[in-house]
This record gives C-alpha cells, structure tokens and sequence, in this order.
C-alpha cells in the first residue's frame, strides 16, 4: 500500500507540476499575443518624471532616456514630445534632461510614470500635423477596418501598417514628408486595432493572419485608383508587408516595400518579450510551443540563422543592432541574400520600430532617395 500511495502521490505531483509549467508558458506567450496597441512593449523601461521647466524635462536617467533623436513620451493620461539630451543642463548623477518640445495632452508632474515611444503624435493627421484625410472604412474578412487617407497626386500610393506596441498614429512620424512629396498615404487600421474587429481568438498572430488586413487594404487602393503601392511597415507590420508581397493576388501592383524593424523571426521576437517580462530561461520554450497550440503558428521551419523570406520588390529596410525584440542580423542576412534588391539602412541606438526617431532627417532623405525611382 505503502508503494502505491508514493506512486500516485509522484504522478499526481508530476501532473501538477507539467499543468503548471504549461500554464506558465501560456502566461508567458502573452507578451507577444496579448501585446495592447498603444502601450509599451515590456522591453521598454519606464522612467520616473523628476521635473519640468520651460523647455525641459529631467527624467530617469537610462540608456532609454539617453537615446539620441526624438520620441513621444506616454503617460497614464498624459502624452509630450521630447527632443535630444541636454548635455549642457544641470542634472543630477541619476537624471538625465532632455528638451521638451510640448505636451500634447495632460500635465507632466514629478513623479509621473512614463515611457519613451515611437509614436510621436497622437489624434488623427489633421490634428497632429494640419494635413486634409478622410477617414475612410476598408472592408475586410472580418469586418470593417479604419484607415486615414491623406490624398497625393501621384499614381504610386503608400500603405503604411503599425506593428507590436504602436498605432497607426506611428504612420504619422513620416506622413508629413511623404505627403509634401504629393504620395497618397493610406495608413491601416487592422484586426485588435481600436476601432476594428477582433482577431477570433483575441490574440496577435504577429502578422501571420493580419496580413490578409493588409491584402484588403490593397484592394481599396487599387480599387480608389493606385496604379503602384508601396508598402511601407514596421515591426509586425513589416511582416504583415512581406506576407502580402508574397501571398496577395495583387502582389504584381507592389512596387516596393519600405521595412522598419521587421520581424523576420517571430520564435525569436516572443521568446524576447517573454524574457522581458522576467520569464525563466527554461520557461522560454514553453511559451513558444504555447504559442504555437494557442494561434496555429506553424514555427521557422528553417535554422535560426535562415531567412526564408524572399524578395521579389526594391526594399529598404531600416534596422539596428540595438533592437532587442527584432534581432537586427535576421535583417542583415535579408539584405545579404538579396544584392542589388535590398538596401539595409543601419540605425545605432534605435530600439525597436524607432529607426525614424533616432535620426528623422538622415531616415527621410534615405526614404526620399529610395522612393524616387518608384514614383
């Protein structure tokens, strides 16, 4: 008796503890399915407001508050631009100061929680930037999808599509300079989006079932007159980009494809949030195979080190090797696979779907040299 009480006491302690391991993977895979549009990713570190004055602000003092370029800064309830560091502003060994361009809405308090993002602007493109859009619905598979608009003159349309983390207010960070360049911009709203349907299951499938959000966003732009489209996306999107390039029945009207951050390894990308999150190293595999059984994502068939993308496009792809949730080298090995086809654009001290922030000038004129030919 004694012997068979121990070995259902050890099978009932091992069921429990592989039921555990599996829900801890499930939790895990979450970072990445669940990510909200709009808030931060978990790499992202929050800071600490210390103060304002005319033009400033001091924060934390981190290697996020530290990046060069230009960000939004979110809030609960608040949202400002900062521009670069300070180095000439007194702060103290544990702030740093940066210039504050505006606060767009709420107040600023020490004191605040916040994060740097790479959504620059919030509202819609007339509010943010005084550019005329239509917001235009877009249907698709699973209903309606939102988009903005903002008219060109030119027969090449841009489609523009927001990844993990961000909104399609992030198209507007490069809106301004694509519509004095007179392109249609067309900037989507896709499935989980506010504003548009659920994914069935209520997860992120990291691009591989929101593409078809992409595909019927071609459609509208061919069907409202597009003669070329270029799409340009970032993060997820970017995946969400090289899916339809390869997969959409109109794939032969894109002309180009514009690439920031993309995720080219989504086993990677989740395994890296998940960690964020401060999942134990062992946990990591669960929550990819969690993934897998919870959104039908079939998993990189080819080694780690392979691409399995191919390019058929000019691309540019815009990336650095201090993107921790997009391994930089997955964009590196795109662009070495593909000679003649795809520019790599490296950005230093960018993270993830911030190469414009870091630099907005050098980005937009690469951007404006890469579009030329495909006016």
């Amino acid at each position: 008796m004694r012997t068979v009480t121990a070995t259902a006491a050890a099978v009932t302690m091992a069921l429990a503890a592989g039921a555990a391991s599996v829900a801890a993977g499930r939790l895990a895979s979450d970072a990445a399915l669940k990510a909200p549009p709009g808030r931060p990713l978990p790499t992202e570190p929050p800071l600490t407001v210390h103060g304002t004055a005319a033009g400033r602000i001091s924060l934390t003092r981190d290697l996020a508050s530290l990046r060069p370029g230009v960000y939004g800064l979110g809030g609960d309830g608040s949202h400002a631009i900062v521009g670069p560091v300070l180095a000439t502003a007194t702060h103290t060994a544990d702030t740093v100061v940066r210039r504050l361009e505006r606060v767009t809405h709420g107040t600023l308090s020490p004191g605040d929680r916040v994060w740097l993002t790479p959504n620059l602007h919030v509202g819609d493109p007339r509010a943010a930037l005084g550019l005329d859009h239509a917001d235009v619905d877009i249907p698709g598979e699973l209903g309606t999808l939102p988009a903005w608009f903002v008219p060109g003159a030119r027969p090449t349309w841009i489609i523009a599509v927001h990844g993990l983390g961000t909104t399609r207010e992030l198209a507007m960070n490069v809106m301004e300079s694509l519509a004095a360049r007179h392109f249609p911009v067309l900037a989507l709203g896709y499935r989980g989006d506010l504003g548009a349907p659920r994914s069935p299951d209520g997860l992120n499938h990291l691009g591989e079932t929101e593409w078809r959000d992409l595909d019927a966003a071609l459609r509208y732009a061919v069907s409202h007159g597009a003669r070329q489209i270029v799409l340009l996306g970032w993060s997820t999107g970017a995946t969400m980009a090289l899916r339809a390039a390869a997969r959409s029945g109109l794939r032969d009207r894109i002309s180009g494809l514009v690439l920031d951050s993309p995720v080219l390894s989504w086993e990677t990308t989740l395994r890296a949030l998940a960690a964020a999150r401060r999942t134990p190293g062992a946990l990591l595999p669960l929550a990819v195979r969690a993934a897998q059984g919870r959104t039908g994502l079939y998993g990189d068939r080819a080694a780690p080190d392979e691409i399995t993308y191919r390019l058929n496009v000019p691309t540019l792809i815009f990336h650095g090797p201090d993107d921790i949730v997009a391994p930089w080298t997955h964009s590196r090995r795109l662009a070495h696979a593909h000679p003649g086809l795809a520019n790599l654009h490296t950005v230093k001290r960018a993270p993830h779907s911030a190469m414009w922030n870091a630099d907005p000038k050098a980005y937009e004129e690469t951007l404006r040299r890469f579009l030329t030919p495909l006016m």
